[in-house]
């Protein structure tokens, strides 16, 4: 079966993607990115240097080769100060993709979506293949779409926190209603069962970091990621049984050996 990820216009095998904060080295990063299958891996403009490309730096632990950098504008709060990130970004990296973060509150980072709306709409039209970050509200996903985005990020939960899916009604309605770009849960997935959750509700991939990264063992977390997103596609893809109420025998009763005439 065939069933490859496609944002604008580019082919992904796997529909996981996966950050570089919080590891406990550069070796155990790129063990575990290797264990996730993912071949998309997302850092932090403004955290990382990313023109050092010295022997032992972060860049030097990525497989370039098998993975699309995604540059992202994390600890922007301002559209003007993502704006000006994503530029940078590209002109180190030599990439028009970019993870868009407007973040709207320091506690919660809840996006700001107002913010987003705004730079996703310069960035599109500057030539960037936009991937906002964003509340999941349906109203602010079709305004980002309507901007340019070339994907759409709602959160789980907030960044970092383990908590899983923590809200099934929204992002049932936005499965249900945006089908004209790919929908990439990001933010708040503490454990594989919520990775597969996730794409057992139909989104089209995962985004995550922490929950790979933090675990006791990352490597092997990343490899249950890696997994649980298949085997909740796969599942997506089949059709669950329909609930029922009342139980409902798995062997039909007609013929049942020994039944009354």
């Amino acid at each position: 079966m065939t069933d490859n990820l496609v944002i604008a216009g580019r082919t992904f095998r796997s529909r996981l993607m996966i950050g570089t904060g919080k590891y406990p080295d550069l070796e155990t990063m790129r063990a575990a990115h290797r264990a996730s299958g993912a071949e998309v891996v997302t850092v932090a403009v403004r955290r990382v240097n990313l023109a050092d490309r010295s022997a032992g730096s972060l860049m030097d632990y990525l497989d370039l080769d098998r993975m699309l950098i995604l540059p992202n504008t994390a600890a922007c709060y301002t559209a003007e100060e993502a704006i000006r990130t994503a530029r940078l970004a590209r002109e180190i990296l030599d990439t028009p993709w970019i993870k868009l973060e407007v973040i709207g509150d320091e506690k919660t980072l809840f996006p700001d979506n107002a913010g987003l709306i705004e730079a996703t709409h310069t960035l599109a039209k500057e030539g960037f293949i936009v991937l906002p970050y964003f509340n999941d509200d349906l109203v602010a996903a079709r305004r980002l779409i309507d901007a340019g985005a070339a994907a759409i990020m709602p959160l789980a939960a907030p960044i970092g926190s383990g908590l899983g899916i923590q809200n099934f009604t929204t992002l049932r309605i936005l499965r249900e209603m945006i089908t004209d770009v790919p929908i990439i849960v990001d933010a708040g997935v503490g454990t594989a069962s919520d990775v597969a959750i996730a794409m057992e509700m139909g989104m089209d991939g995962v985004l995550l970091n922490t929950a790979v990264a933090t675990a006791q063992n990352p490597p092997l977390m990343a490899a249950a990621m890696k997994h649980a997103i298949e085997a909740g596609r796969m599942a997506y893809l089949a059709g669950r049984m329909p609930r029922r109420l009342y139980a409902s025998a798995s062997s039909p009763l007609d013929g049942l050996i020994g039944s009354r005439p």
